[in-house]
Protein backbone atom coordinates (compact mmCIF):
# COMPACT_ATOMS: atom_id res chain seq x y z
CA UNK A 1 0.00 0.00 0.00
CA UNK A 2 1.09 3.81 -0.61
CA UNK A 3 2.51 6.07 1.83
CA UNK A 4 -0.98 8.25 1.87
CA UNK A 5 -0.53 11.91 0.20
CA UNK A 6 -1.76 13.99 3.17
CA UNK A 7 0.93 11.85 5.43
CA UNK A 8 3.50 12.96 2.72
CA UNK A 9 2.97 16.42 2.18
CA UNK A 10 3.39 16.84 6.08
CA UNK A 11 6.86 14.75 5.86
CA UNK A 12 7.86 17.05 2.84
CA UNK A 13 6.81 20.28 4.83
CA UNK A 14 8.88 19.47 7.38
CA UNK A 15 11.98 18.39 5.83
CA UNK A 16 11.90 14.50 6.21
CA UNK A 17 12.80 12.25 3.90
CA UNK A 18 10.82 9.44 2.84
CA UNK A 19 12.16 6.48 3.89
CA UNK A 20 12.77 2.73 2.28
CA UNK A 21 11.93 -0.52 3.90
CA UNK A 22 14.43 -1.57 6.53
CA UNK A 23 15.35 2.00 6.88
CA UNK A 24 16.10 2.39 10.97
CA UNK A 25 14.86 6.06 11.02
CA UNK A 26 13.67 9.07 9.52
CA UNK A 27 16.54 11.94 9.45
CA UNK A 28 14.98 15.68 9.09
CA UNK A 29 16.82 17.68 6.63
CA UNK A 30 15.97 21.14 6.38
CA UNK A 31 15.68 21.12 10.73
CA UNK A 32 18.27 18.97 12.50
CA UNK A 33 15.91 18.40 15.42
CA UNK A 34 15.08 15.03 15.99
CA UNK A 35 11.51 13.82 16.08
CA UNK A 36 10.86 11.19 18.35
CA UNK A 37 6.60 11.49 18.84
CA UNK A 38 5.55 9.78 15.53
CA UNK A 39 2.40 9.49 16.96
CA UNK A 40 1.53 13.32 16.23
CA UNK A 41 1.52 12.28 12.68
CA UNK A 42 -0.92 9.84 12.93
CA UNK A 43 -3.49 11.94 15.06
CA UNK A 44 -2.73 14.55 12.31
CA UNK A 45 -4.50 12.08 10.07
CA UNK A 46 -7.16 12.19 11.82
CA UNK A 47 -8.49 15.54 11.16
CA UNK A 48 -7.75 15.08 7.60
CA UNK A 49 -10.30 14.86 5.15
CA UNK A 50 -11.74 16.35 1.84
CA UNK A 51 -13.19 19.34 3.49
CA UNK A 52 -9.75 20.48 3.73
CA UNK A 53 -8.67 23.33 1.50
CA UNK A 54 -5.66 24.26 3.09
CA UNK A 55 -2.35 23.52 0.80
CA UNK A 56 0.05 24.82 3.54
CA UNK A 57 1.76 22.05 5.38
CA UNK A 58 4.85 24.21 6.61
CA UNK A 59 4.73 25.35 10.06
CA UNK A 60 6.76 28.17 9.02
CA UNK A 61 4.70 29.63 5.94
CA UNK A 62 1.58 31.85 5.90
CA UNK A 63 -2.08 30.29 5.27
CA UNK A 64 -5.22 32.33 4.99
CA UNK A 65 -7.96 29.53 6.53
CA UNK A 66 -11.66 28.66 6.53
CA UNK A 67 -14.04 26.79 8.54
CA UNK A 68 -13.31 23.17 8.25
CA UNK A 69 -9.76 23.76 6.98
CA UNK A 70 -6.66 22.06 8.59
CA UNK A 71 -3.87 24.42 10.10
CA UNK A 72 -0.18 23.36 10.53
CA UNK A 73 1.31 24.85 13.20
CA UNK A 74 4.69 23.51 15.33
CA UNK A 75 5.41 22.93 19.34
CA UNK A 76 9.34 23.66 20.33
CA UNK A 77 10.67 22.02 23.48
CA UNK A 78 13.33 23.39 24.77
CA UNK A 79 14.71 25.55 28.01
CA UNK A 80 12.85 28.95 28.14
CA UNK A 81 16.21 30.91 27.31
CA UNK A 82 16.29 29.34 24.24
CA UNK A 83 13.52 30.80 22.55
CA UNK A 84 15.01 34.50 22.88
CA UNK A 85 17.52 36.21 21.02
CA UNK A 86 19.34 39.45 22.24
CA UNK A 87 16.73 39.62 25.13
CA UNK A 88 13.75 39.69 22.25
CA UNK A 89 11.47 36.08 22.41
CA UNK A 90 11.53 34.89 18.24
CA UNK A 91 9.53 32.32 16.35
CA UNK A 92 11.12 28.97 16.67
CA UNK A 93 11.23 29.61 12.86
CA UNK A 94 13.93 32.05 12.87
CA UNK A 95 17.55 30.89 12.12
CA UNK A 96 18.71 33.31 14.54
CA UNK A 97 17.51 31.05 17.78
CA UNK A 98 19.56 28.00 16.34
CA UNK A 99 17.28 25.84 18.30
CA UNK A 100 19.39 22.97 16.01
CA UNK A 101 22.47 23.44 18.30
CA UNK A 102 20.01 23.63 21.76
CA UNK A 103 19.19 20.17 21.60
CA UNK A 104 15.49 21.25 21.01
CA UNK A 105 12.58 19.03 20.02
CA UNK A 106 9.83 19.54 17.70
CA UNK A 107 6.09 18.55 16.96
CA UNK A 108 3.44 19.15 14.18
CA UNK A 109 -0.40 19.01 14.67
CA UNK A 110 -2.82 19.42 12.30
CA UNK A 111 -6.20 20.12 13.56
CA UNK A 112 -8.97 21.01 12.01
CA UNK A 113 -10.34 24.70 12.23
CA UNK A 114 -12.88 25.55 14.53
CA UNK A 115 -13.11 22.11 16.27
CA UNK A 116 -12.28 21.59 19.21
CA UNK A 117 -9.47 19.15 19.25
CA UNK A 118 -7.26 17.13 21.95
CA UNK A 119 -3.43 16.48 20.95
CA UNK A 120 -1.15 14.24 23.14
CA UNK A 121 2.56 13.60 22.92
CA UNK A 122 3.33 10.30 24.29
CA UNK A 123 5.26 10.37 27.23
CA UNK A 124 6.90 6.81 26.84
CA UNK A 125 9.02 8.51 23.97
CA UNK A 126 9.22 11.65 25.34
CA UNK A 127 10.51 13.55 28.20
CA UNK A 128 9.95 17.65 28.17
CA UNK A 129 12.34 17.74 31.17
CA UNK A 130 15.22 16.52 29.32
CA UNK A 131 14.91 19.31 26.53
CA UNK A 132 14.75 22.07 28.67
CA UNK A 133 11.01 21.63 30.13
CA UNK A 134 9.63 24.39 28.64
CA UNK A 135 7.57 24.72 25.33
CA UNK A 136 6.31 27.17 22.07
CA UNK A 137 3.57 26.98 19.92
CA UNK A 138 4.39 28.80 16.55
CA UNK A 139 3.10 29.45 12.97
CA UNK A 140 3.51 31.00 10.37
CA UNK A 141 6.19 33.71 8.48
CA UNK A 142 5.45 37.13 7.90
CA UNK A 143 2.63 36.70 9.77
CA UNK A 144 4.47 34.79 12.68
CA UNK A 145 2.72 33.94 15.76
CA UNK A 146 4.32 32.37 18.72
CA UNK A 147 3.12 31.63 22.07
CA UNK A 148 4.90 32.40 25.57
CA UNK A 149 7.34 29.72 26.90
CA UNK A 150 5.10 27.73 28.74
CA UNK A 151 6.75 25.24 31.79
CA UNK A 152 6.03 21.34 30.82
CA UNK A 153 8.26 19.41 33.44
CA UNK A 154 11.29 19.94 35.72
CA UNK A 155 13.09 18.36 37.93
CA UNK A 156 10.25 17.99 40.60
CA UNK A 157 6.68 17.71 38.46
CA UNK A 158 5.58 17.29 34.94
CA UNK A 159 1.99 19.66 33.92
CA UNK A 160 0.09 17.40 31.72
CA UNK A 161 -2.52 19.46 30.48
CA UNK A 162 -3.15 22.77 28.47
CA UNK A 163 -5.41 24.78 26.46
CA UNK A 164 -3.82 26.64 23.87
CA UNK A 165 -6.13 28.61 21.65
CA UNK A 166 -5.37 30.42 17.73
CA UNK A 167 -6.18 33.62 17.43
CA UNK A 168 -7.48 34.97 13.86
CA UNK A 169 -8.49 37.70 11.71
CA UNK A 170 -9.88 37.15 8.62
CA UNK A 171 -8.45 33.59 8.19
CA UNK A 172 -4.38 34.75 9.13
CA UNK A 173 -2.89 33.67 12.41
CA UNK A 174 -2.65 36.75 14.74
CA UNK A 175 -1.69 35.21 18.21
CA UNK A 176 -1.47 32.01 20.00
CA UNK A 177 -1.64 31.89 23.81
CA UNK A 178 -1.98 29.42 26.69
CA UNK A 179 -5.36 29.44 29.21
CA UNK A 180 -5.71 27.66 32.62
CA UNK A 181 -8.58 27.24 34.17
CA UNK A 182 -6.43 27.02 37.31
CA UNK A 183 -6.62 23.91 40.50
CA UNK A 184 -10.11 23.01 40.39
CA UNK A 185 -9.38 20.05 38.70
CA UNK A 186 -6.39 18.84 40.95
CA UNK A 187 -8.54 16.24 42.78
CA UNK A 188 -6.82 12.82 43.67
CA UNK A 189 -3.54 12.30 45.98
CA UNK A 190 -1.21 11.93 42.61
CA UNK A 191 -2.10 15.86 41.40
CA UNK A 192 -0.68 19.13 42.87
CA UNK A 193 -1.51 22.54 42.25
CA UNK A 194 1.67 24.77 40.55
CA UNK A 195 1.64 28.43 40.96
CA UNK A 196 -2.16 28.45 41.30
CA UNK A 197 -2.71 27.87 38.05
CA UNK A 198 -1.45 24.54 36.36
CA UNK A 199 -2.20 20.83 37.86
CA UNK A 200 0.93 18.78 38.20
CA UNK A 201 1.96 15.15 38.57
CA UNK A 202 5.28 14.15 41.20
CA UNK A 203 8.01 12.90 38.24
CA UNK A 204 8.03 9.72 40.93
CA UNK A 205 4.43 9.11 40.49
CA UNK A 206 4.96 8.94 36.24
CA UNK A 207 4.82 6.33 34.42
CA UNK A 208 7.85 6.82 32.38
CA UNK A 209 9.16 6.79 35.54
CA UNK A 210 8.38 3.64 37.66
CA UNK A 211 5.27 4.99 38.74
CA UNK A 212 1.55 4.83 37.87
CA UNK A 213 0.29 8.03 36.26
CA UNK A 214 -0.09 8.54 33.02
CA UNK A 215 2.24 12.07 32.43
CA UNK A 216 1.58 12.14 28.09
CA UNK A 217 1.12 15.52 27.43
CA UNK A 218 -2.42 16.80 26.39
CA UNK A 219 -3.22 20.04 24.48
CA UNK A 220 -6.66 20.95 24.25
CA UNK A 221 -6.73 23.00 20.83
CA UNK A 222 -9.64 26.24 20.14
CA UNK A 223 -10.04 28.64 17.54
CA UNK A 224 -11.00 32.39 17.66
CA UNK A 225 -11.38 35.46 16.32
CA UNK A 226 -12.91 35.31 12.36
CA UNK A 227 -11.81 33.11 8.70
CA UNK A 228 -11.34 34.62 5.63
CA UNK A 229 -14.86 34.57 4.72
CA UNK A 230 -15.34 36.72 7.80
CA UNK A 231 -17.20 33.59 9.71
CA UNK A 232 -16.64 33.62 13.42
CA UNK A 233 -14.83 31.23 14.87
CA UNK A 234 -16.63 29.97 18.48
CA UNK A 235 -14.44 27.31 19.99
CA UNK A 236 -12.47 28.68 21.97
CA UNK A 237 -16.32 30.33 23.28
CA UNK A 238 -17.30 26.50 23.86
CA UNK A 239 -14.16 25.39 25.49
CA UNK A 240 -14.60 28.40 28.66
CA UNK A 241 -17.94 27.19 28.97
CA UNK A 242 -17.19 24.03 29.45
CA UNK A 243 -13.65 24.53 31.57
CA UNK A 244 -10.96 22.50 31.55
CA UNK A 245 -11.77 20.12 33.59
CA UNK A 246 -15.31 19.04 32.18
CA UNK A 247 -13.13 19.09 28.63
CA UNK A 248 -10.50 17.34 29.84
CA UNK A 249 -13.10 14.80 31.17
CA UNK A 250 -14.99 13.98 28.03
CA UNK A 251 -11.33 13.27 26.13
CA UNK A 252 -9.51 10.98 28.80
CA UNK A 253 -10.22 8.18 27.34
CA UNK A 254 -9.96 8.98 23.53
CA UNK A 255 -6.50 9.99 24.81
CA UNK A 256 -5.56 6.92 26.09
CA UNK A 257 -6.97 5.17 23.20
CA UNK A 258 -4.42 7.10 21.21
CA UNK A 259 -1.45 6.65 22.79
CA UNK A 260 -1.51 3.16 24.56
CA UNK A 261 -1.66 0.74 21.56
CA UNK A 262 1.99 2.42 20.67
CA UNK A 263 3.59 2.43 24.14
CA UNK A 264 5.54 -0.57 23.37
CA UNK A 265 6.60 1.04 19.77
CA UNK A 266 9.42 3.30 21.04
Amino acid sequence: MGQDPTVSRLLAAIGLKKMKRGEGGIIMRSMTLVIQMMVTIMIMMLVADGADKNNIFSPCSDARIQRSDGFTFGLAFSSKESFTFNNTQLSPCDQRLALQSKQSQLALFRPKVDQISLLTVNSSSFDPAAFGGHMVAFAGHKYAARSNPVLVSDSSNTITSFTLVLEFQKGTLQNMFWNNFGCDACQGESLVCLENKYCAVPNSKCRNRGGSVDCSLSIQVAFSGTDKNLRALNSWYEVKNLRQYSLYGVFSNLRDSITSPFDKLF
